[in-house]
């Protein structure tokens, strides 16, 4: 049973991983999952209040990157709320209207649209706010990868 319990645990930081390219999977619902599982499973013992107190630090943090990273790219290329709101959006539509690819079109798309529709924007300024959405995007993936790995390898430690 211990290695279908593994499994188990592992498969929701597989999930987790995967929710970095999908945003509707709520990749800190599947990793946090994963270690209240392996504490019903196994044992919280080794999981004092050290253990998570840095877990909902890193939970925090990763809200944060998500939020900021989208919200620096579009600002930082020109972009309004509505920019904001239309790669949000395109982010979770995108990859499944257009799989794979819709993962970065969406967002794109959606900043674009957002802009040209509420403000008028015209073009050039509409697509340089779809670029910043994109690369927003890009640096929130990495750095949520970065925020998740450190969880999971201080998950690996403290066990």
């Amino acid at each position: 049973m211990e290695i279908v319990y593994w499994s188990i645990i592992i498969a929701l930081m597989i999930i987790a991983f995967v929710g970095l390219i999908y945003p509707i999977i709520p990749s800190v619902v599947f990793l946090v999952g994963s270690f209240i599982l392996y504490g019903v499973l196994f044992s919280f013992e080794p999981f004092g209040w050290l253990f998570w107190t840095v877990q909902i630090l890193f939970v925090i943090l990763l809200f944060g990157a998500d939020y900021l990273a989208n919200l620096v790219g579009v600002k930082r290329f020109g972009g309004t709320k509505a920019g904001v709101w239309g790669s949000t959006i395109g982010l979770l539509i995108g990859p499944f209207v257009i799989p794979v690819i819709g993962i970065l079109i969406g967002p794109f798309l959606g900043a674009v649209i957002g802009e040209w529709i509420v403000h008028r924007a015209n073009l050039k300024t509409a697509f340089k706010v779809g670029v910043g959405s994109v690369v927003g995007f890009i640096s929130s993936v990495f750095t949520k990868g970065i925020i998740q790995i450190v969880m999971v390898i201080y998950f690996f430690v403290v066990i």
